[in-house]
């Protein structure tokens, strides 16, 4: 069984960073925090999580499923499938909620008995692109794709929200 502590821990984190730019951008006079040009604004930051979490879903119901499954994040860094998904979630009090419940069902999921030890042990190949940079490309531990969303993926992000605040520089941000 995994701990997923640490993954509830990231999600939260991260949306409590998307409520403070969402009030921010609330109470702005004139348009809210902006992101830097080539980089995304806070509600294609919010789309690309919740595919990812879509994503990260998928292949751990594959594993569960006995099915032969993959993890490939590209469609998540798709402008057009992004842009789908903000207008589908109605924007971002949607998207806040469907990370929300993405969150619950991966933690459900990854923590509870619906998978074994050895299914968490299952290579699942991978292919992991950041920013236009292969970041993975060979069979990962499932264990490994859930603990990586919770160390690397949501907290990368979620500085990536904070930095799109007045007074805050983005440095780095992951994508």
């Amino acid at each position: 069984m995994l701990d997923t502590a640490p993954l509830q821990d990231a999600y939260r984190a991260l949306l409590d960073a998307a409520a403070t730019v969402a009030d921010a951008d609330a109470d702005a006079d004139g348009p809210g925090p902006a992101a830097p040009n080539g980089e995304w604004d806070a509600n294609q930051i919010l789309a690309h999580v919740c595919l990812v979490g879509a994503a990260t879903l998928a292949v751990l119901a594959g594993v569960a499923a006995g099915a032969n499954t993959t993890y490939d994040n590209r469609i998540a860094l798709d402008a057009w499938t992004i842009e789908q998904s903000i207008a589908h979630a109605g924007g971002s009090a949607g998207l806040r909620d469907r990370i929300s419940a993405q969150a619950a069902a991966l933690c459900a999921l990854a923590g509870g008995a619906a998978l074994s030890d050895a299914e968490l042990a299952t290579l699942v190949p991978a292919r992991l692109l950041s920013n236009g940079t292969l970041l993975v490309d060979q069979p990962v531990p499932l264990h490994d794709i859930v603990t990586g969303l919770a160390e690397v993926e949501l907290p990368g992000h979620t500085k990536q929200l904070l930095a799109l605040l007045p007074g805050r520089a983005v440095a780095g941000a992951a994508r």
